[in-house]
């Protein structure tokens, strides 16, 4: 065990300061406080500042005659002063002083604010009685710098209380933070209004407490702005850098099961412990964060046993009985959610794989009850670190984050052990021990073709060729070092693809971007192997579809045909027909992007039933398309129609049975049924990315399928750069595995021998009722449709665009 107790008065130096002969004194002055006295100083973030005052008498005070100075930066000569006549503090009253640009919930704990407390961590504060000190905080005439510190206790971001009804009434010796205040987390405002006399009372310590007293039943301690006294074993040890300035203590337990046994020490690394050691901790009990601490003001050696780890399974149902413990969870759990991964270390586990709502089941009341399971089954895994970005990520297993030591969605691990903390985010397991590792989910090669025709669909997640460094309105990336690093991925997976015939989204609409891609295909697999449909700038959205083919075994059959439909959310439908040129047949192939659901639809918003925002607007526009191409608009007179892309829909979501009632039929459902997926979002898998045949289509197709390459990667593998930390940036690897987010969606035709038809899965298509438009290349206003009456719009379940350079952002 190595406890190395420090005591608060044990200053063994003075500290003379030349400049100004003033002594910084190793004790400070405290006496009964007799009069009106400074009971809690709060110094938080941004102007979250606060002083109050206390009357520990048992008589009202009258506080005609007492002012309040403030002399910053180690001036003898006053900055601002506070007369205080006219308020009157009863016996054992409060007056609050807030900022007057503080948060509004510190303001709502004031009386009254003002400029007086305009204060850092190097000013003093004195209270005087007709000039007469009564109390003070701070040295007059003395700078210590950035703030007064001693034995973890600090006059800047903190809350500090008084230990006592004490008083320092020479404002000129020195000051020892530690000595009469207790410290408190950085904008504990839970600390107002809670002093007393009686509740903190010098002398001997109270009884020793079981942990589960302190914890209580409910939410919060029944022991709020208490001192009290318990003992237990360290189980978790969180003082190093970055972490959270305490320790977990846990005791033998109170035979109480909806009490917890374990608690948060907040000791600022007052104290060097270490798991395992016996402890006894008398300090204040307070909540932060949901959480229930306690500062300590006194740790020295204790008598307990070493607890034994609970261990639990889930879904759990009451997370506050076992919040501080140290706790296992035995079973096989599979990692369901990493996108808080390379911020935060966050990782999210579930029994199984976790689906979209909309994705298996109808919007409304049966995804609701889906997306309750759902959250209702997860276990939060941190990373015992309160930094963002921290470095190095670490795996699962315990061990740094590595080229070879991943991990993916999918992927399952067993005997999770930590201590169970909470935030203002939830509860969480920070790990104290590295978990049992098993990878199920291995990153796989691009699919075997089967037929003689591949066609792709592949979001290429704001492919720009404008950095934003040139212009902060581009979407992709910030550096000429970061575009190499997108467009080496993004070759990567398209070469290993070998697709025919690639449908592009999220593709700079500056008429360049394509052509510079095909460059940088055909410099890895040849000249001439790849080229381009040359549409040029396409409407008015930043980003566009497009198309590349390889013209060894497709050409061009017409010119390319683009729908515009005229309500500036959806993207134009970009299509065109290809000839196969082993077996001279044509498909028709039409790359859309719909309108997202994160951002709002004027007149469609969400209506939380699995759908999200403009619902509406994506289904008015499967229906139009549906419409158009049934013109046939590139007018080769090709009979297969295939429609691919982002089309922001799961496969329950109102656009998709347009499509479907328009006689369309969705290849992934069946070849890979609900549980296909293309896309996670919020720890739910589904798929965005579609190939939708009609009938003549869909009897030549012989496979569908999500590539995954994107779907289950951690985006610390990604080209971007931001935020990242050396280690991080060393991840990356010229492959295909994260070079987008989305999983690209590969269909196999056998065109030479028409295979037997594959009987779809979903209910017998009906036809639509909306007049077709008049065939052209390029339509300019959008076609009536119909809607289902009362028509369901929204959802909790988001697509990529709810997260739109989320790696930017963050």
């Amino acid at each position: 065990m190595k406890v190395q107790i420090r005591h608060a008065a044990a200053l063994s130096a003075f500290v003379l300061m030349t400049s100004s002969l003033a002594v910084w004194a190793p004790t400070t002055h405290a006496d009964p406080a007799q009069d009106v006295m400074i009971s809690t100083y709060l110094e938080g973030s941004g102007n979250n500042k606060a002083v109050e005052l206390f009357n520990p008498t048992g008589e009202s005070i009258a506080l005609d005659g007492y002012t309040l100075t403030l002399y910053s930066n180690g001036s003898s000569n006053p900055t601002n002063t506070l007369g205080l006549s006219g308020q009157v503090l009863p016996a054992s009253g409060y007056l609050v002083i807030t900022h007057p640009s503080a948060s509004s919930e510190l303001k709502d704990k004031g009386d009254l604010s003002a400029s007086i407390t305009n204060f850092n961590g190097d000013d003093t504060l004195v209270l005087t009685k007709a000039d007469v000190v009564v109390d003070s905080v701070g040295q007059l005439g003395f700078d210590p710098g950035r703030a007064w510190e001693s034995n973890g206790v600090s006059t800047v971001d903190s809350t500090l209380v008084k230990k006592g009804c004490i008083a320092d009434t020479d404002p000129s010796d020195g000051f020892d933070p530690a000595a009469n205040f207790t410290a408190f987390p950085r904008d504990d405002i839970s600390a107002l209004r809670t002093f007393s006399c009686t509740t903190q009372p010098p002398g001997p310590q109270p009884d020793v407490l079981a942990i589960g007293a302190v914890q209580g039943s409910g939410e919060a301690s029944p022991k709020v702005g208490q001192t009290v006294v318990v003992q237990g074993t360290v189980v978790g040890d969180f003082q190093g850098s970055g972490q959270f300035n305490g320790f977990y203590l846990q005791d033998g337990g109170d035979a109480d099961p909806a009490t917890s046994d374990g608690i948060f020490i907040y000791d600022r690394g007052a104290n060097d412990v270490s798991v395992g050691d016996s402890l006894q901790v008398e300090g204040r009990v307070s909540e932060f964060g949901g959480q229930t601490q306690i500062t300590p003001t006194s740790v020295v050696a204790g008598d307990s046993q070493v607890p034994a780890t609970t261990p639990l399974n889930l879904p759990v149902t009451d997370w506050e009985r076992v919040e501080g413990m140290a706790v296992t969870f035995p079973q096989a759990l599979t990692i369901v959610e990493y996108y808080n991964f390379d911020p935060f270390g966050e990782i999210v586990y579930a029994l199984d794989r976790q689906w979209t709502p909309t994705s298996v089941a109808e919007p409304g009341a049966e995804a609701q009850a889906v997306l309750a399971e759902n959250l209702a089954g997860r276990l939060v895994v941190d990373d015992g670190r309160a930094v963002q970005n921290p470095t190095p990520a670490i795996h699962p297993n315990g061990g740094p984050l590595a080229q070879d030591n991943y991990f993916r969605g999918g992927d399952q691990v067993a005997n999770l052990t930590g201590v169970i903390s909470h935030s203002s985010s939830g509860y969480r397991l920070q790990p104290t021990q590295g978990a049992d590792y098993t990878r199920i989910n291995p990153r796989p090669s691009a699919p075997t073709q089967i037929g003689d025709l591949r066609i792709a669909s592949f979001n290429v997640l704001n492919y720009f060729t404008t950095l934003t460094s040139d212009d902060s309105a581009a979407r992709g990336a910030d550096t000429p070092a970061e575009f190499a690093r997108q467009q080496a991925k993004i070759v990567a997976a398209m070469i290993e693809l070998d697709a025919d015939i690639l449908g592009l989204m999220e593709i700079e609409n500056n008429g360049t971007a394509v052509a510079d891609l095909v460059a940088a295909l055909n410099e890895k697999a040849g000249a001439g192997t790849y080229a381009a449909v040359e549409t040029g700038v396409l409407g008015s959205d930043a980003i566009i579809q497009a198309f590349i083919y390889k013209p060894g075994s497709v050409e061009m059959a017409g010119n390319f045909a683009a729908y515009d439909f005229g309500d500036d959310k959806n993207r134009h439908a970009l299509t065109q027909t290809f000839k196969h040129k082993p077996s001279a047949e044509l498909v028709t192939i039409s790359v859309n992007h719909l309108k997202s659901k994160g951002s709002a639809c004027q007149g469609d918003p969400d209506h939380n039933d699995g759908q999200g925002n403009c619902n509406r607007t994506r289904t008015e526009a499967a229906t139009a398309l549906v419409n158009w191409l049934a013109t046939d608009p590139t007018g080769q007179g090709a009979n297969r129609i295939i429609v691919m892309g982002d089309l922001n829909s799961y496969d329950y979501e109102d656009p998709i049975d347009a499509f479907i009632a328009g006689g369309y039929t969705d290849m992934e459902k069946v070849f890979g049924g609900d549980h296909a997926y293309s896309y996670v979002f919020n720890g739910m898998a589904g798929y965005l990315d579609y190939a939708l045949a009609n009938e003549a289509a869909k009897a030549n197709i012989v496979a569908a399928q999500a590539w995954h390459i994107n779907a289950d990667e951690s985006d610390l593998f990604d080209y971007d750069m931001s935020y990242k930390k050396q280690a991080e940036q060393d991840l990356f690897s010229p492959d295909p595995y994260r070079s987008s987010d989305h999983d690209p969606v590969v269909v196999d035709l056998q065109l030479a021998t028409t295979p037997p038809a594959v009987e779809p899965a979903t209910a017998s298509p009906t036809s639509s009722t909306a007049a077709p438009p008049p065939a052209g290349t390029t339509l300019t206003t959008p076609l009536a449709t119909t809607t289902k009456p009362g028509l369901p719009t929204t959802g909790f379940a988001d697509s990529s665009h709810n997260r739109l350079l989320h790696e930017k952002l963050r």
